[in-house]
């Protein structure tokens, strides 16, 4: 038997002047987290069902960008998206455009489980979770008034905002046209997502992974990011489990998921080889992270940005908690 290996994250880029009481917070869920999947893998839990249950821990708690406390659509309300894939066999599965479904993470994995098809989104995804019985809540469940505050924010900014839990100060009063940022060549004010992601390799060298967001604060409606892109943001395979968050479209253009595994297979190199490799090459302008693990229990988090909310453990009793480098 092999030994289990977990990482958490709840999004790369992080804004310098975080209060430091909003840091704290973010370090205890984390842990908390960590712990709940920890606990898990000693009773020998499967991989694919630890990331379920840490990543709708993470969704259930709204100082995250997933579930409660998602960010809001030009239209102030919630569009989520999420993913979840079981390397062992490739198995997958996707949801976009979930209003009403309280843990998108589950029903991505009940899109793997329970129909013949990998990815549903919007209307198709929300019937497929009424048929399946999951639990429903209003729209309004995942509003918060932190999200409330930052869409005005946005919108009189007439921008995209990454981060919409930064101090007001300081970022109402910015030239969003002077901000070095862009995306598809469109200027941005903050750089900081908070999507969450958990990875994980169990004692039978499983690989699973899974990532769930909320998306971009002020996105036009039916935007999709990279989190429920197979490939894009989440990628599992008999080799390893990653889970990405950053810069979605660059994340996309990239494949940044999926080239981790594939570099670990074409070129014969470990986990901490290929992980640097596809953030210091396959990324372009972009600004992204991942967390990674690998079949022989090996942890990796990667990330070009200023920072990345993550936690990681393993069966060798090392824990961490992080924020910056």
């Amino acid at each position: 038997m092999g030994k289990w290996a977990i990482a958490v994250h709840g999004g790369a880029g992080i804004d310098p002047n975080l209060p430091v009481e909003r840091q704290e917070q973010a370090k205890q869920l984390l842990t908390r987290c960590l712990n709940l999947g920890i606990a898990a893998l000693r009773s020998n839990v499967s991989a694919i069902d630890v990331v379920e249950l840490v990543v709708r821990e993470l969704e259930t708690d709204p100082l995250f960008n997933s579930g409660r406390g998602s960010a809001l659509t030009e239209n102030g309300t919630v569009e989520m998206e999420a993913s979840i894939m079981d390397g062992t066999k490739r198995r997958c599965g996707a949801v976009s455009g979930i209003t009403t479904v309280k843990n998108p993470i589950s029903l991505a994995r009940l899109v793997m489980d329970k129909s013949p098809h990998s990815y549903l989104a919007f209307s198709g995804a929300e019937e497929f979770a009424r048929k399946q019985g999951v639990e429903t809540v209003d729209n309004d469940y995942f509003v918060t008034e932190d999200n409330v505050g930052m869409l005005k924010l946005a919108k009189e900014a007439n921008s995209i905002l990454f981060d919409y839990r930064v101090p007001l100060i300081g970022c109402a009063g910015a030239a969003v046209n002077d901000s070095p940022l862009q995306m598809n060549g469109l200027p941005i004010s903050i750089y900081a997502p908070e999507t969450v992601g958990c990875v994980v390799v169990d004692r039978e060298g499983r690989c699973a992974a899974g990532t769930s967001t909320g998306g971009l604060m002020n996105k036009m409606m039916g935007r999709i990011g990279d989190s429920p892109l197979i490939g894009a943001g989440t990628y599992a395979s008999e080799l390893c489990g990653v889970s990405c968050t950053g810069e979605g479209e660059a994340i996309i253009r990239s494949t940044l998921a999926r080239d981790v595994s594939a570099v670990m297979e074409y070129k014969g190199v470990g986990l901490q080889e290929a992980v640097d490799y596809v953030i210091k090459h396959r990324l372009d302008e972009g600004f992204a992270g991942l967390i990674a693990v690998s079949n022989k229990g090996e942890v990796v988090c990667g990330f070009n940005s200023n920072g990345m909310f993550r936690g990681c453990a393993t069966e060798d009793g090392f824990m961490e908690v992080a924020m910056w480098e």
